[in-house]
């Protein structure tokens, strides 16, 4: 088996996740949206523009992905990837896959480096318990479509104990579909997953040692097609040092009620580092995210203890089975 690159953190690296919009056309079981902390508004075209270049930086590598709710939901999309290209940003658009105001239509292939497409099954079978009646056969259409206009695809799968059997028969699927990136995605308990968690009888979360025997082996065969394959590390092997992307690199999660978050593990939680006011980037007082990112603890990354502690086992004398690594420390193949 090949061996997956762990993609560090780049120092000044810059990650920009702008959600447009919390509304969407869909009703996934495991949407992280939360209107009580992220609100229900959407960003005008001006608040839009304004917010892109607020956060460019020219001189240094900054990736910018457009998010919702449904970004496509959002009339004037086309316009914010013109302003961000122009800004000199990568450009990547987290859709549904409804793809709403004529999107394919509208967009410059040129200026989109990539369009992802969101698949929890590799049928309909698997796919629409999760994410909606008839979900399968309208995102697969739109996503050949996509590859049809010589745009570059992505498809994100986020993995739990509803679908994770259903991951190792995506690789057939991802080759007919022609998908340049697979991204491969451990389901989070924030939002409706982690309400959900609450009332589960089983767990929504994969046992750690299903995730270890199985994720590295599908992303493996995927890869041997030629598709670059990303998912998170989730557990540190032993003596790997834990190292948190808020203190490393700049990642910065904005939600369109102004609440900017640099760890999306505290997106249900009004811990955030910093706000936008009057289109002014202003770093928050008091107790924020920022203020556990250098602690150490036996567990890894301290967000997980604290927010999602029974994902965690220890033995006997209790120490931890598995340290969990920064939940955007990433595996690479391809």
């Amino acid at each position: 088996m090949s061996k997956p690159h762990t993609v560090g953190f780049k120092t000044g690296e810059r990650n920009i996740f702008l959600h447009l919009l919390t509304a969407c056309n869909l009703s996934c079981a495991h949407c992280y949206i939360n209107p009580k902390e992220h609100g229900s508004s959407m960003l005008s075209r001006d608040q839009m523009e304004k917010w892109i270049r607020l956060f460019s930086h020219p001189a240094t590598q900054s990736n910018i992905v457009f998010l919702g709710g449904e970004p496509t939901m959002h009339p004037d999309l086309v316009h914010g990837i013109e302003v961000a290209k122009s800004c000199g940003y990568a450009v990547t658009v987290d859709s549904n896959g409804y793809l709403f105001h004529d999107f394919l239509e509208r967009v410059n292939p040129a200026h989109l480096d990539y369009l992802s497409f969101s698949l929890d099954g590799p049928d309909a079978q698997i796919n629409d318990p999760i994410r909606g009646d008839g979900v399968f056969e309208v995102v697969t259409a739109n996503l050949r479509k996509a590859v049809e206009r010589g745009i570059n695809t992505s498809l994100i799968y986020t993995v739990s104990n509803r679908n994770i059997d259903g991951l190792e028969k995506m690789a057939p699927l991802l080759e007919k579909l022609q998908v340049k990136r697979f991204f491969i995605q451990v389901i989070g308990l924030r939002g409706k997953s982690a309400a959900a968690a609450k009332n589960a009888q089983a767990p929504l979360q994969v046992d750690p040692d299903r995730w270890l025997e199985v994720v590295p082996r599908v992303a493996e065969a995927v890869s041997r097609l030629g598709i670059t394959v990303i998912y998170p590390k989730v557990f540190l092997e032993e003596g790997e040092v834990f190292e948190c992307a808020g203190t490393v690199a700049e990642n910065f999660f904005i939600f369109p009620n102004g609440r900017v978050y640099q760890c999306p593990l505290c997106e249900d939680h009004p811990i955030h580092s910093y706000e936008i006011r009057d289109d002014t980037l202003v770093k928050v007082d008091g107790l924020t995210e920022e203020r556990f990112f250098a602690l150490d603890i036996a567990e890894g990354c301290v967000m997980n203890k604290l927010l999602q502690p029974d994902t965690i086992a220890y033995d006997d004398s209790g120490k931890p089975l598995h340290r969990v690594s920064c939940c955007l420390l990433k595996q690479r193949l391809g």
